[in-house]
């Protein structure tokens, strides 16, 4: 399976040579380097595991510093691995561009969505709001949560939608198409929108869903 690390810049448009508009996603990658082959003999299962962005030495940990080391490469921040179904042809060290993909490839985009902090459970659940008349005192609440269950009372059971925590949630994007890729300045035009802020560090891999 080809995949790539990258970097969120931001959005942009490009025009085709028809003149059609299209939105597209700027992603900074290439130079990923293949920091560790793992096999069904070593490890159970057959990945290879990525590393993209170089950091300073000396803000790496030993951990960290020590097993970049031993693929030969400088420490990276963002470590990712992909699963394969045969061993990998690459080789610890290798380093992987974004000419592993073509313009007009469907690939799908795994990153952490925008954290939005505390949300009610209207904006994060879509609940319904309750009356809004005079008197009522139920505008925005999320009303009764405690199912009545035999012998249990009022308990309020796992999983029950409520308010809390939105976003910074793991999400993935599929059958998006590369609008165009640049190897000269390691950029990957991804057209539509991807998940996460800019900046934000995200996998790019062949899409599952090839024959939808």
């Amino acid at each position: 399976m080809k995949a790539i690390l990258g970097k969120k810049i931001g959005m942009t448009q490009i025009f085709t040579p028809e003149g059609a508009v299209i939105p597209v996603t700027v992603v900074e990658s290439g130079n990923n380097v293949v920091l560790q082959n793992k096999t069904m003999e070593n490890d159970g299962y057959n990945a290879v595991q990525l590393g993209f962005g170089e950091i300073k030495a000396k803000k790496a940990t030993k951990a960290l510093s020590g097993h970049c080391e031993k693929a030969g490469a400088k420490p990276v921040k963002f470590i990712r691995e992909v699963r394969l179904n045969d061993a990998s042809e690459y080789k610890a060290g290798d380093v992987i561009g974004v000419d592993i993909f073509a313009e007009g490839d469907l690939v799908d985009v795994i990153g952490t969505s925008k954290g939005k902090g505390f949300a009610g459970g209207i904006k994060r659940h879509n609940f319904a709001r309750g009356p809004m008349k005079h008197g009522s005192k139920s505008h925005r609440e999320p009303g009764s949560t405690g199912a009545m269950i035999s012998g249990h009372g009022g308990r309020v059971l796992k999983g029950k939608k409520l308010p809390g925590r939105m976003g910074a949630n793991r999400v993935t994007v599929q059958r998006l198409t590369i609008a165009r890729v640049d190897s000269e300045r390691n950029l990957l035009l991804i057209k539509g929108a991807i998940p996460g802020a800019n900046n934000g560090f995200v996998m790019i891999q062949a899409t599952v869903k090839p024959n939808k």
